[in-house]
């Protein structure tokens, strides 16, 4: 039986802990120093990811020294919680370059091209909106282009949504050096109180399971409430 769908992140705290180490081990690593080799990574995120893990670790020892009820929901909460960042990182910063398949291996992340499917070409297009949401926030709408509901197409892992606050509108979408994938619509922006007024500039593609990326849309402009 294929296990492809198995989640990575293991569930045993002695596991989770293991597989925490080497991962952050090596994202440090790649985004550390004067020539990182992950650019376009904020190491401030990677550092809440960091801090995360910290808790848990602290409360994984307190519940093996004292195993006591509360210690070990301590304990569960904490992992949850680390989990979630864990997963949130991942969608939005090591699916794609520069990360390669090879780092994906060392960090016990599965690489997308390892599961088995028909879809080798993306055809369907994105259609986006850019919706004022509330203060320092823009929602993303998105659907197949054509339709008029807004599930994504079978078997995709979502929209892949890129976007940059710049001060004139991008020539080429490469100029959008913000990426993060979307599973479901609409995926929300979060700004910055510095970055009220700016104009925020997006596009998206639809990506299949095995990663491969269809046409990007057009790219859309909105003011930061």
């Amino acid at each position: 039986m294929s296990n492809t769908h198995r989640d990575y992140v293991p569930q045993n705290p002695a596991q989770f802990q293991a597989f925490m180490i080497r991962l952050l081990q090596h994202a440090e690593n790649q985004v550390q120093g004067d020539k990182p080799a992950w650019t376009g990574i904020p190491y401030s995120r990677l550092s809440t990811l960091m801090d995360k893990y910290s808790i848990f670790r602290l409360a994984n020892e307190q519940a093996l020294l004292t195993p006591t009820p509360a210690n070990n929901n301590t304990r569960k909460e904490a992992q949850a919680e680390c989990t979630r960042e864990l997963r949130g990182f991942v969608n939005q910063f090591l699916r794609f370059p520069p990360v390669t398949n090879s780092d994906r291996i060392e960090m016990g992340i599965p690489n997308h091209d390892t599961i088995r499917t028909d879809h080798t070409v993306v055809t369907e297009e994105v259609e986006i909106v850019l919706a004022v949401n509330t203060f320092r926030q823009i929602q993303i709408q998105f659907r197949i282009k054509g339709t008029d509901h807004r599930a994504k197409p079978a078997g995709y892992d979502g929209a892949v949504i890129i976007w940059g606050t710049l001060d004139s509108p991008p020539a080429v979408h490469d100029e959008l050096n913000h990426h993060t994938m979307a599973s479901r619509t609409p995926f929300t922006l979060h700004f910055d109180e510095t970055d009220r007024g700016k104009t925020v500039y997006a596009a998206a593609a639809w990506q299949n399971e095995r990663g491969i990326l269809g046409v990007w849309s057009p790219i859309l402009s909105a003011v930061v409430p």
